[in-house]
C-alpha cells in the first residue's frame, strides 16, 4: 500500500511539473545540433527546461560542416533545430529543403545588423545574435617577446609575427570560415588570399577545433589568434590577460537557429526560438562566460560599459557586406582549398615565407635589379591560390565538392581537383623558398 500511494504521488509530482509545458502543448524532448560550446548552450538549456520543465532539452555538439552532414543524413529522423553562427551553413541547409519556415513573435528585434538582415528574408532561419571576427592577443604575450599589438590583418603579416598567430581550419570550424570569407569578400579573391597566405607564413598552428585557438592564447601557447569575437570578449571578461580588436575589413553577422524540416517536436523547438529572442533570453548573451551581441536593441541598455554595440558603432563591421549566397556556393570548395594551400601545407608555407622575409631583411634597400626581381617571383608564388574567383565560383566546379569525414578520402572530381592543387602548392612553396634563397647571391 504505502509503495502504491509512493508511485501515485511521483506521478501526480511528474504531472505538475511538467504542467507549464503541458499547458502550451509543448513535447517532452527537444534536440538541438548546435557548434557552440557548453559556455553558452548549457545556461540556455538549463534556463529553458526551468521555464518549461516538462520539456528536457538534449544537445548534440558538432562542428558545422559536421552539423550540416548530419542534418542531411538523418532527414527521415532529424533533430528538431540546429543552432550555429554560420549564416552561409544555414543557407547551405535551406538550399537542401532541410529547414521549415518559423516567423517569431519576439518583438524589439533589430531588421538588420550593418546592412545584413538579422532573419532570412525568406523566413528559414532567424538571428539570436550578432558576431564579428577579429584578432585576440594575449597582452602578457606580446610584452615577453616585445612585438606591438595588432590592429589590421596586414599587421599579421608581418615578419615579427613568425610563430607567433594561430588559427583553426575553416574545414573544422564554422567561424573560422566566415572570417576567411569575410577576408576574401573584403578583399577581392587576389588580395585575399594574398593576405591570407602571408598570414599564414606566420602561423605556429592550425588547430582542428576553433576552441582550441583562444584557449592556446589565454595560455600564452601563442600570443595572437585569428577567432569570432565572443571569443576574446568573453576571456577578457574572464580575467585572462587579453585583447580582442575588430579589424577594419570584417562583418558582423548574425548567429543563427532554425527549426529542421520534419522536426519531431516543432512545438518546443518553436518554444526556444521565441526563449532566445525574448528579454530573458537576450539578456544571458550579457554573461561574461558569453559576451555575444544581443540582436534585441534594449538589452544593450543593461550591458556593462565599453560593450561593443554593433547597432551603435557604425564602424564595427562597416567595410565589408557580407554575401551569403556568394559565400553558400563556394563553401566546401573553399574549406577544401584552404586546407590544401595552409592547413597540410603549414611547414612549407612556414618555410617559404621565413626565406622571403630573412632574404628581404638581409638585403634592405640594397638589394640590385636582379634580386629584387627574383624577390617578386617568389612572393608572387607564396600569395597565389591554384583557381580563379570565377572557378570558385562557378557551380560545376563548386557544386564537385562535399564535406570529407574523417577517415575517408574524396572521390570523383573533387579527389582530381585536390590532387591538382596539392601538386600545384608543393611546387609554388618549393620554388619560392628557392628564389628568395637566390635572391641573396643574385647579382
Amino acid at each position: 500500500m504505502t509503495s502504491l500511494l509512493g508511485r501515485l504521488w511521483l506521478a501526480f509530482a511528474f504531472t505538475l511539473a511538467a504542467a507549464p509545458a503541458l499547458a502550451q502543448g509543448l513535447e517532452s524532448k527537444l534536440v538541438i545540433v548546435t557548434s557552440f560550446s557548453k559556455d553558452l548552450t548549457a545556461p540556455y538549456a538549463q534556463a529553458f527546461e526551468k521555464k518549461y520543465p516538462g520539456t528536457k532539452v538534449e544537445l548534440q555538439n558538432r562542428n558545422t560542416a559536421a552539423a550540416v552532414t548530419f542534418i542531411r543524413e538523418t532527414r527521415s529522423s532529424p533533430p528538431d533545430l540546429m543552432w550555429a553562427s554560420a549564416p552561409d551553413a544555414f543557407e547551405v541547409l535551406k538550399k537542401d529543403a532541410l529547414l521549415q519556415k518559423y516567423q517569431p513573435k519576439a518583438q524589439g528585434v533589430a531588421d538588420k545588423v550593418g546592412s545584413y538582415p538579422v532573419n532570412d528574408r525568406d523566413g528559414f532561419y532567424v538571428g539570436f545574435a550578432a558576431s564579428g571576427y577579429g584578432i585576440m592577443y594575449n597582452t602578457r604575450y606580446l610584452r615577453a617577446n616585445s612585438l606591438p599589438a595588432p590592429k589590421e590583418w596586414d599587421d599579421l603579416k608581418k615578419p615579427v609575427y613568425f610563430g607567433h598567430v594561430g588559427i583553426s581550419a575553416p574545414s573544422r570550424s564554422g567561424t573560422t570560415h566566415l572570417t576567411v570569407e569575410t577576408i576574401l569578400q573584403g578583399e577581392g579573391w587576389d588580395k585575399g588570399w594574398a593576405t591570407l597566405l602571408e598570414i599564414g607564413g606566420n602561423l605556429a598552428q592550425v588547430s582542428d577545433r576553433s576552441f582550441g585557438v583562444p584557449d592556446a592564447v589565454n595560455s600564452g601557447q601563442y600570443g595572437v589568434g585569428i577567432v569570432i569575437d565572443f571569443f576574446g570578449l568573453s576571456a577578457k571578461a574572464s580575467g585572462f590577460p587579453v585583447e580582442f580588436v575588430y579589424p577594419s575589413v570584417t562583418t558582423i553577422v548574425p548567429a543563427n537557429v532554425g527549426i529542421i524540416a520534419n522536426a519531431k517536436n516543432p512545438k518546443a523547438a518553436e518554444a526556444f526560438v521565441e526563449f532566445l529572442l525574448s528579454e530573458e533570453g537576450q539578456q544571458i548573451l550579457l554573461d561574461p562566460k558569453i559576451q555575444r551581441l544581443p540582436v534585441r536593441l534594449a538589452t544593450y541598455d543593461k550591458a556593462p560599459p565599453g560593450y561593443p554595440n554593433p547597432f551603435k558603432d557604425a564602424a564595427i563591421g562597416a567595410k565589408v557586406s557580407f554575401n551569403a549566397e556568394l559565400s553558400e556556393g563556394r563553401y566546401e570548395l573553399l574549406n577544401s582549398l584552404y586546407d590544401r594551400v595552409v592547413t597540410f601545407r603549414l611547414k612549407e608555407l612556414n618555410a617559404a615565407w621565413k626565406a622571403i622575409h630573412e632574404a628581404e631583411r638581409r638585403l634592405e634597400a640594397g638589394a640590385n635589379a636582379a634580386a629584387k626581381d627574383l624577390l617578386a617571383q617568389a612572393r608572387k608564388l607564396a600569395t597565389s591560390v591554384p583557381i580563379t574567383a570565377a572557378e570558385a565560383a562557378d557551380p560545376a566546379i563548386a557544386g564537385a565538392f562535399q564535406e570529407v569525414k574523417p577517415g575517408q578520402k574524396p572521390a570523383g572530381r573533387q579527389a582530381e581537383f585536390e590532387a591538382k592543387w596539392d601538386a600545384a602548392t608543393v611546387k609554388s612553396y618549393a620554388d619560392a623558398k628557392a628564389l628568395a634563397e637566390r635572391a641573396l647571391t643574385a647579382r
